[in-house]
């Protein structure tokens, strides 16, 4: 008697944890449980714990937290004709369980296909100089572009950033050929705005010089003491015009 009896309680006791496996259930804060009763949907339900009705309700669980989507390498062609490669990531989360079940199949799959097409129509639309220049306001377009379409399925796509653009290698020499070129036109317009300003400034010198005679005695007296520092063996002494005139005149 004791042994059925220990038996009985053994059976109720493996029904009462398949219950609990199967109709109760315990959701994180961050999860949803979309509940589905005889195929009709009653909406979304958590977090903490939700008790199913046996044989009748049915639940899909929805992660609410924001999901870090890689774009694989894209092929794209630019308006002006380059072929590149280009990868990004796009970051988004669900903000209507219901929705991201009834609306989709499968909202991750779909967002990423979604993604991919929408990456090499938008960069097929500009030019390889603006998609390098103007990057921020692409990733800006690209995610107006995905949130407006993926709002039906209750997905918010709060950021898109385009990772990596690879080049083809002649591009690349193409590129830094332009870019010497840049460097060396910006030097030599420097060296002509330095010689412009060394040559005002001797201007202004020469007429101040010319003004004052002392002046001139003063900078020939400056020279010559700078060359008297020097480590040589040779003395060039600069004689002022004036002790020049008298024999100038003669002439």
């Amino acid at each position: 008697m004791f042994e059925l009896f220990s038996g009985g309680f053994m059976f109720i006791i493996v029904l009462v944890v398949v219950f609990m496996a199967l109709f109760v259930k315990v959701l994180n804060e961050y999860e949803r449980g979309v509940i589905f009763r005889l195929g009709r949907i009653i909406g979304a339900k958590g977090p903490g714990l939700i008790i199913l009705i046996p044989l009748v309700d049915r639940m899909t669980r929805v992660d609410l937290r924001t999901v870090t989507l890689d774009v694989p390498p894209q092929d794209v062609i630019s308006r002006d004709n380059v072929t590149i490669k280009v990868n990004a990531v796009v970051y988004f989360r669900v903000v209507d369980p219901n929705r991201a079940v009834i609306e989709v199949e499968n909202y991750l799959m779909a967002t990423s296909k979604l993604a991919q097409t929408t990456l090499r129509s938008v960069l097929g639309q500009v030019e390889l100089d603006e998609l390098l220049a103007s990057r921020e306001s692409i990733n800006h377009r690209l995610q107006e572009i995905l949130d407006t379409q993926t709002e039906g399925w209750g997905v918010k796509v709060s950021n898109v950033e385009v990772k990596q653009i690879d080049l083809p290698v002649e591009m690349q020499r193409a590129m830094a050929r332009q870019a010497e070129a840049e460097r060396e036109r910006r030097a030599k317009i420097i060296a002509a705005e330095g010689e412009l300003q060394a040559s005002q400034k001797l201007s202004e010198a020469s007429m101040v010089m010319s003004q004052s005679p002392m002046t001139l005695q003063l900078r020939y007296l400056q020279t010559l003491q700078e060359m008297s520092n020097e480590h040589t063996t040779t003395m060039i002494v600069p004689l002022p015009i004036e002790l020049l005139k008298p024999f100038i005149q003669q002439k």
